[in-house]
């Protein structure tokens, strides 16, 4: 990214500290406000990425930055062995391993504190690894990814899901009127965290996507990139292995 976006413009913390701090402060709050949100389309490209990962039969999937697990949930479908979410916001994992407890997954997915740049893993270790809206609160959005080519295994499967702009007129004018003035607006009525959903918006704004974030994968190293630009492009998903 040319220029680091963070929640909180006056703190002093580093920038994953800052989006851990946002995230237990909205974490109650969260999955309904998403759909609110997106308008529940989210729930649609969140499919998508099952159907993409389900492909390549993996025994061991990583979902970074897993929040409440909604995809790590989704992701028991593949009939994996082990999923694993990680995340750096505690509050949001609290509310996952209950929605995980619920659903009777324990056995099979772990959620798992601990952050996308610095991973407690093996070199080669998971057969898929998916990140929905993740990688734009990465600190340093190029460690992240070399982070997760290193724990893929070759010939694994990685799937990002992320906020994209609208190119073509008249969706690109109402993406930027709604992601600058509705989106914060509905945060700041629903969230006890009145900063919070201005900066999704702002970081989703500012993030590289498309080409732009598909040579990005293929500078650290990653093969095969292909993107999926969805809804008129408010959201893309982009695809890749490792060789």
């Amino acid at each position: 990214m040319s220029q680091k976006i963070t929640p909180y413009k006056d703190s002093t913390l580093s920038k994953k500290e800052q989006v851990a701090q946002m995230f237990d402060a909205i974490s109650g709050n969260y999955d309904n406000l998403n759909r609110v949100i997106s308008f529940g389309i989210d729930l649609k490209w969140r499919k998508k990425v099952l159907q993409m990962v389900s492909k390549s039969n993996p025994k061991i999937i990583l979902d970074i930055a897993t929040g409440t697990g909604d995809l790590a949930i989704l992701m028991a479908q593949t009939k994996a062995e082990k999923i694993i979410g990680l995340d750096i916001s505690a509050g949001m994992l609290d509310i996952g391993k209950k929605k995980i407890a619920t659903k009777n997954l324990s056995n099979t997915i772990e959620m798992i504190l601990g952050d996308s740049e610095k991973m407690p893993f093996e070199d080669d270790y998971f057969d898929a690894i998916t990140v929905a809206f993740g990688v734009r609160n990465f600190e340093t959005l190029e460690k992240g990814l070399e982070e997760i080519l290193r724990v893929l295994k070759p010939n694994g499967v990685f799937v990002i899901l992320e906020t994209s702009v609208p190119e073509k007129t008249p969706f690109k004018q109402g993406y930027n009127f709604y992601s600058k003035n509705i989106l914060p607006l509905i945060g700041k009525l629903f969230s006890k965290d009145n900063v919070a959903y201005g900066y999704l918006s702002e970081s989703a704004a500012a993030f590289p996507y498309g080409e732009v974030l598909n040579n990005i994968l293929r500078k650290i190293g990653f093969i095969d990139v292909v993107s999926f630009p969805q809804t008129f492009g408010v959201a893309t998903i982009y695809s890749a292995s490792k060789k």
